[in-house]
């Protein structure tokens, strides 16, 4: 099996899985030189090249099944040269909207062309508007569609270290999964897989064991991710548009995180921090807005401007030195929590700081 998951929190590694293990270092120079002529030939961007180099990996490393996350969009999207088993979107939100569209529409209209004729497509999406658009392209595509419901807020329990929903299945009944990402948000998601994989015929479909075993051994980090270090709470979220702020919001909310809470936020300058900010400083006890240092130069947000426009009932600090940042937000959690979040930079700045990258680089 192999995965390819992006962006990356910490190392490069991590987009590139196989057997749930990111590929060695040798492996990847190893599988790079081999490609890179072809790279280079047709001028590939970035994410062309990593899209082509996984695919290379998985080939000769015997890949028989993959998972792959969409990078941009879907419609012109690198991955979807792919011929898939099922197709899925989670959900419709504003983002990059200057390549996809103004509107939900038509970035569903984008995400939606990963569609394939007679491929079962796939969606947790809940607005009445954009499902019945997916349903449509589905429709004149040829596609199965499925729509998953997200499980009631009865069958879902939230704690700071695992969700556990419960769902009907038709071929293994009534499972009740375990999963070590935290969040109502991962519940829906892991309603929508488990939709997914009792659509594979054999031998792809894995039984229950296998089923209930996948979702409690699943690795991704920086989604609502808890760590506690010398007495105190860190909690890493990714989130960087405003679904994703809600989501992280809507997890505060269900835990009971030791105060105060305490932000250290780093947004790219191209998001919507007009609407991200809000929701998120209104849980905080305070906040510090910071610039990531892996954040590429052209897309650094101005947190001074951004502080001057903020309304907000919180204490909010600006300390652009990421290292004083956190420093700063650390001595003002005490024992309490840090909330670490507004874009993958920021918090892969943060772990790597702490020690706690992923793969240990």
């Amino acid at each position: 099996t192999g995965g390819y998951p992006s962006p990356h929190v910490c190392s490069f590694r991590e987009r590139m899985l196989v057997v749930g293990r990111p590929l060695s270092e040798s492996a990847i120079r190893q599988y790079a030189a081999e490609i890179r002529e072809a790279v280079v030939r047709h001028d590939l961007t970035f994410f062309e090249a990593v899209t082509v180099l996984a695919m290379y990996a998985f080939r000769a490393d015997g890949v028989e099944m993959a998972v792959m996350e969409v990078g941009l969009g879907g419609r012109l999207d690198a991955t979807n040269v792919v011929s898939p088993e099922v197709t899925a979107v989670t959900n419709v939100a504003m983002d990059h909207s200057d390549y996809l569209g103004d509107t939900l529409a038509a970035i569903a209209r984008e995400k939606a062309g990963i569609i394939k004729p007679g491929v079962p497509f796939f969606t947790a999406e809940t607005d009445p508007e954009i499902r019945a658009i997916m349903r449509g392209l589905a429709e004149a595509a040829g596609a199965p569609f499925v729509a998953v419901e997200a499980p009631a807020d009865s069958d879902v329990q939230v704690d700071d270290a695992h969700t556990t929903l419960t769902v009907e299945t038709a071929p293994w009944g009534r499972l009740t999964i375990r999963t070590p990402l935290v969040g109502y948000h991962q519940a829906a998601n892991a309603a929508l897989a488990v939709k997914m994989l009792e659509e594979l015929d054999e031998p792809w479909r894995p039984d229950a064991d296998e089923v209930l075993e996948g979702f409690a051994s699943v690795v991704y980090h920086g989604r609502d991710e808890i760590a506690r270090l010398d007495g105190r709470t860190w909690l890493f979220d990714v989130a960087h548009n405003t679904a994703g702020i809600h989501s992280l919001v809507d997890t505060i909310d269900r835990l009971e995180l030791q105060r105060p809470l305490v932000g250290l936020i780093g947004v790219l300058g191209d998001k919507d921090w007009h609407t991200m900010l809000p929701p998120l400083l209104s849980r905080m006890d305070a906040a510090f807005l910071t610039q990531p240092p892996s954040a590429p130069a052209e897309r650094r947000w101005d947190p001074v401007e951004v502080a001057d426009q903020v309304d907000s009932l919180t204490v909010v600090r600006v300390v652009e030195d990421f290292v004083e940042a956190m420093r700063r937000a650390a001595e003002r959690a005490g024992q309490g929590t840090v909330v670490v979040t507004g874009s993958v930079h920021t918090v892969g700045s943060a772990m790597r700081l702490l020690g706690l990258d992923p793969l240990g680089e």
